[in-house]
C-alpha cells in the first residue's frame, strides 16, 4: 500500500482521460476491490491537489461525483469517507467490468504497434509481478 494517503491516486496529466475521471475510476476500483473498505478516509483535496500537482477544483469534482454516486460521505471534521454502503465487487466478473475499458485500450494499441497476442501477453504478465513504477 502506497506510504501516503495521497499516494493511493495514479494521476497522469498527460493522459486521454480527463484527471477527475481517473480519480473517480481509481476509488470505484479501490472500493470494488476491497482495498478501500467503508469508513476510510480518502485524502484531502489539498493533499491530492499538491501531491500530484493539479487544479483542486478538479480533485473537488471527483469526490463530489463520487459523493453523488453513494460512494463516499462527507463526514464534519474528518473530509471524505468511504460510504458506509460501498462493498468490494462481490464477484470476479464485477471487477473485470471495472476493468474492460483499459484492457480494450490496450488491446488496440497492441494491434495498432502490430505487436504479437503472445509478446503482448508475456509483457502484461511480467509487468503485473513487478512492482509499480513511482511518477512522481
Amino acid at each position: 500500500m502506497p506510504n501516503s494517503a495521497a499516494d493511493r491516486f495514479d494521476i497522469q496529466p498527460q493522459h486521454a482521460t480527463p484527471i477527475y475521471r481517473q480519480v473517480v475510476e481509481q476509488v470505484q476500483r479501490l472500493v470494488a476491490g476491497g482495498q478501500l473498505v467503508p469508513g476510510d478516509e480518502l485524502p484531502s483535496v489539498r493533499a491530492v491537489a499538491e501531491r500530484h500537482a493539479i487544479n483542486p477544483m478538479t480533485v473537488s469534482k471527483a469526490y463530489s461525483l463520487l459523493e453523488a454516486q453513494g460512494l463516499l460521505e462527507r463526514r464534519r471534521g474528518v473530509g471524505m469517507v468511504v460510504a458506509a454502503c460501498a462493498q468490494p465487487a462481490a464477484a470476479g466478473g464485477d471487477r473485470l467490468a471495472l476493468l474492460e475499458p483499459a484492457v480494450q485500450a490496450l488491446a488496440q494499441q497492441v494491434r495498432q504497434l502490430g505487436i504479437p497476442a503472445d509478446q503482448a501477453l508475456t509483457a502484461l504478465a511480467q509487468a503485473l509481478q513487478s512492482p509499480p513504477k513511482d511518477r512522481s
